[in-house]
């Protein structure tokens, strides 16, 4: 379908096109490409059309319409979608009974005007970053159909970067939305942990996951994160912050004055040579000559490993003990290690996170944004099983987060860009960076990737 969301919403105000019309689009691009892609393990067909139909006969009433009035849109199949069974991409979860209501940021798309058309492939339980599922099959990356499209939230990537819908929502404990992002050239944003709530999406780790969008562009990134704000009372790891409008900061861009730098050290060390150059442009665009480094960039890293498999352990241990045939070799030996995991590893994690937080705290006084590389290597091959990073191999599913766990470990806020250009560059393979802020400072991310976008960087080559 064409369009973007703000555009979708803008015509179907106007009467120039019908929400259902814009919906029977999107269902019919579905149709036509996602066989290919596997994006989708539920379409909602039947909901979409009764809910676009809701938003036509609002506007022949003369009511104000929402700010996403009639916009397509899916969801990770960690979200409870009412009267569909939430699968989180496991065998293990497709006989429970169906969602007795919808997730709470679905709801907030839906009061917002949104269409929803479906659910979207991911990992299993998220533990991965290729979308290689053995039970749904792999989600492949719509520039090449041969490679991944990055995960945990895979489906999510691709679905927006083939055009399916405009906007999607993902979830992100060690780097499920930024990863995917990198690999299928789109926008995803990681909000400030707590930022969102996540009441209705099956959990992974409770001390890490994130929830959040993914768009095309910066102006329907921050439209959907901002339906999306707001304190509820009924998740206690939400922050009963006030909505904080991105909008503004993702339309004008980087205010002038601000303070860039890019992050070194680890970042640079397992960058391969194509995020490298990503790096140095989106560095050059935003002004940014300072290399900085986050200490115990590694360690947090390693700490992210021991607190991920400690909880996903703990919060499987019963089922994988009742029911272990039924999860996917690529997880199961990982959680029923990481739920054996000795109490004093996780503790001595727990202290490496915090002081890998004060550390960047302190860096966040002298720079608004900080740059670093989303992904070591653009999308590798469907079953690729070693990465090769600056003469290093490394185990491939487990490496592409080698970059955000660190991020994701002490809760910043995170926008991934992508970048089409530069050394190697494949016009069918793009690269993205992260943009780092304080927390809370969601506008900051948005405002750099506006920046980044502005300067043609983010831009599919002939697009």
């Amino acid at each position: 379908m064409t369009g973007t969301a703000l555009e979708l919403a803008a015509a179907v105000r106007s009467g120039a096109r019908s929400a259902v019309a814009v919906a029977e689009a999107a269902l019919a691009a579905i149709a036509e490409r996602d066989p290919a892609l596997n994006c989708f393990t539920a379409v909602t067909a039947e909901r979409a059309l009764r809910e676009a139909a809701a938003i036509d006969a609002r506007r022949a009433r003369g009511e104000t319409l929402p700010p996403l009035a009639g916009v397509p849109y899916a969801v990770k199949n960690l979200f409870d979608i009412d009267g569909l069974t939430t699968l989180a991409g496991g065998k293990v979860n497709a006989g429970n009974p169906p969602a007795a209501r919808d997730a709470v940021l679905v709801a907030r798309m839906r009061d917002a005007g949104a269409v929803l058309v479906g659910a979207l492939n991911m990992d299993e339980h998220a533990y991965g970053f290729t979308t290689e599922n053995t039970h749904y099959g792999p989600t492949r990356n719509p520039h090449d159909g041969t490679r991944i499209a990055g995960g945990s939230s895979g489906g999510s990537a691709a679905a927006v970067a083939a055009g399916l819908v405009p906007v999607t929502l993902g979830s992100d404990t060690n780097g499920s939305i930024r990863v995917p992002a990198s690999l299928c050239g789109i926008f995803g944003l990681k909000p400030t942990f707590g930022r969102l709530p996540r009441g209705g999406s099956f959990p992974f780790v409770g001390s890490l996951d994130h929830l959040g969008p993914f768009a095309s562009s910066v102006a329907d990134l921050a439209a959907a994160y901002d339906v999306l704000q707001g304190p509820d009372p009924a998740d206690h790891a939400c922050a009963q912050r006030a909505p904080e409008s991105a909008a503004g900061a993702a339309a004008e861009g980087l205010r002038r004055g601000a303070r860039v730098a890019v992050l070194g050290g680890y970042f640079r060390q397992w960058a391969g040579e194509a995020a490298r150059e990503a790096v140095r442009l989106a560095a050059e665009a935003l002004g940014a000559s300072t290399v900085v480094e986050l200490p115990g960039a590694e360690q947090a890293r390693s700490a992210a490993f021991i607190i991920t498999g400690a909880e996903g352990g703990a919060l499987h241990r019963q089922r994988l003990r009742a029911r272990y045939a039924e999860y996917e070799p690529l997880s199961r030996d990982r959680l029923i290690a990481g739920s054996l995991m000795p109490a004093a590893w996780v503790q001595q994690a727990q202290r490496v996170r915090w002081r890998c937080y004060q550390d960047a705290m302190r860096l966040l006084q002298d720079y608004d944004v900080l740059i670093a590389p989303a992904t070591p290597v653009r999308a590798t091959p469907v079953g690729t099983e070693t990465l090769d990073i600056n003469g290093t191999p490394l185990p491939a599913r487990a490496s592409m987060g080698l970059l955000t766990q660190p991020i994701s470990c002490i809760g910043l806020p995170v926008c991934a860009a992508p970048v089409w250009h530069g050394v190697g560059a494949d016009p069918q393979l793009p690269i993205g960076v992260q943009l780092i802020a304080a927390p809370w400072r969601e506008a900051d991310c948005l405002a750099a990737a506006r920046t980044l976008e502005t300067a043609g960087l983010t831009a599919r080559r002939g697009s």
